[in-house]
């Protein structure tokens, strides 16, 4: 429930148009529901804006499924990010109009269609097998109700592909570039546009990229200011962020 349906909720009731009966059936287990091995945050939306995401790794199907059954009662828009196929098999069979999107391993279940601002996120890649990072990225942020903008295979060994597509990426309102190998890709754009950057290193790379731990470090030492850093691999939580920066006007 987001607070704009609390408020009309709760304006309905004044009104006389339901009764107070029928708003207490509505808020049952309001804000959280205890599964027992989970307890789901419904009151999570009006906070922040965003319903309570799944992660699904170190869940089992039948959590994850019984998850959704729950979220799916109240009418929440449902994502799952590191889902398996398995999970999402299970949970289509009790819901029907689920979605899986497998380069992203995310589960959607999508009640309402969230609010959409006029203005786009950048995803940049600097290689190909960056893609499964950026496609969390991006399947988040548009699940969340944005508009994406795919760029992908543009790295620093060939940084005119980048320059080929600055319009394009210095039209949108914040830009997530993602990188793994030493992550420079981050630096060279955060110093030709004037929007925010998020800086997202993955585990790609040799040996002595140690699983990513050099680009993180490369990117949080970055000279080009504005640049902001999540954990490696994190494309959740750089489409997150993004979709609350994109969104911060839109909702004023």
């Amino acid at each position: 429930m987001t607070g704009k349906e609390l408020e009309k909720l709760l304006k309905e009731v004044s009104e006389g148009k339901i009764s107070t009966r029928e708003a207490l059936e509505k808020l049952k287990n309001f804000p959280y529901t205890d599964l027992g091995f989970a307890r789901i945050d419904h009151h999570r939306e009006i906070r922040t804006g965003y319903p309570e995401i799944i992660y699904c790794t170190g869940k089992t199907t039948e959590q994850v499924t019984e998850i959704f059954r729950v979220m799916a009662q109240k009418e929440n828009n449902i994502i799952g990010t590191r889902a398996s196929r398995e999970m999402f098999d299970a949970v289509k069979a009790r819901l029907p109009e689920t979605v899986y999107f497998h380069k992203a391993c995310i589960i959607s279940y999508q009640k309402k269609k969230p609010d959409c601002p006029e203005s786009s996120i950048a995803i940049i890649t600097a290689g190909t097998s960056d893609i499964p990072v950026a496609e969390e990225a991006s399947v988040t942020a548009e699940l969340l109700g944005n508009k994406v903008v795919r760029i992908y295979d543009i790295g620093v060994a060939g940084i005119h592909r980048l320059v080929d597509k600055l319009p394009e990426i210095r039209s949108c309102s914040v830009i997530i570039v993602i990188a793994g190998m030493e992550g420079a890709l981050a630096s060279v754009v955060g110093g030709l546009v004037d929007k925010p950057v998020i800086a997202v290193p993955t585990s790609v790379g040799y040996g002595a990229s140690f699983e990513g731990l050099s680009a993180l470090l490369a990117m949080l030492t970055s000279c080009s200011a504005g640049v902001t850093v999540v954990n490696i691999d994190n494309g959740f939580g750089a489409g997150f962020s993004a979709s609350m920066i994109n969104r911060m006007n839109y909702d004023r």
